[in-house]
């Protein structure tokens, strides 16, 4: 049952069946499917990321078996290839993962095992699904970025010492920036709250000791995520 179904029509025929190249490709484009929306479950996403998802098995797939058992055809694939250089943003993990996942299911269907890329789909679906369900990996308490502007004739070494140890349980200073032609300072910590409903507190206490200048509290950027 995992058998190539091209191995049926390997040894009566030197080209691709248009058969059996529209029963791959309508396999792939439906597992193409299930890659994205198994990416789309509890993700932000945009439109043009999910339908490359869906797109791509299709495409890799074509791909595989024009160049199957033939070596000039590969070689002169890999050649053109080698010719495109991306210049995008670099992806998230998950996205990424996303893209790897999409070809190993082109990959398959291009070999003509559908019933592997199939179960494939199924059981990295499945555990998509299952680890995002149960919020496997999560954090019980956020990490945050903590910005403080202060007066150039402030020292900041030391200034909220007291004021980290009555509401974080860590704090670290991660980097120290001058502003407004060098007239304040920007103080970057990473912080991690003893509870988030002393957030309101621990800012109005930071804003005692600033002279209420500028302060952002926010989530850390997710560019920590990427590959």
């Amino acid at each position: 049952m995992l058998n190539s179904l091209l191995e049926t029509v390997a040894s009566t025929a030197d080209s691709i069946s248009p058969s059996y190249l529209l029963i791959c490709t309508a396999a792939s484009v439906a597992l193409g499917i299930g890659v994205a929306l198994s990416y789309m479950y509890k993700n932000t996403y945009s439109k043009n990321f999910v339908v490359t998802l869906t797109l791509l098995p299709a495409m890799v797939q074509l791909v595989i078996m024009i160049v199957n058992g033939n070596l000039g055809a590969g070689v002169a694939v890999m050649g053109a290839f080698s010719l495109v250089r991306f210049r995008s943003i670099p992806g998230s993990a998950k996205e990424i993962s996303s893209i790897f996942f999409a070809m190993a299911i082109g990959l398959a269907t291009g070999m003509g095992y559908l019933m592997v890329a199939f179960l494939f789909l199924l059981i990295i679906g499945f555990m998509t699904f299952f680890l995002n369900t149960i919020h496997f990996g999560e954090q019980k308490r956020i990490e945050k970025e903590l910005r403080i502007t202060i007066p150039e004739n402030l020292d900041y070494v030391g200034l909220f010492d007291d004021v980290f140890q009555s509401y974080t349980k860590r704090a670290d200073l991660i980097r120290v920036k001058t502003t407004n032609m060098g007239s304040l300072y920007e103080l970057t910590y990473r912080i991690l709250l003893r509870g988030n409903d002393l957030e309101k507190a621990f800012i109005d206490e930071l804003r005692c000791r600033n002279g209420n200048l500028n302060i952002i509290c926010g989530r850390v950027s997710v560019q920590k995520e990427e590959l």
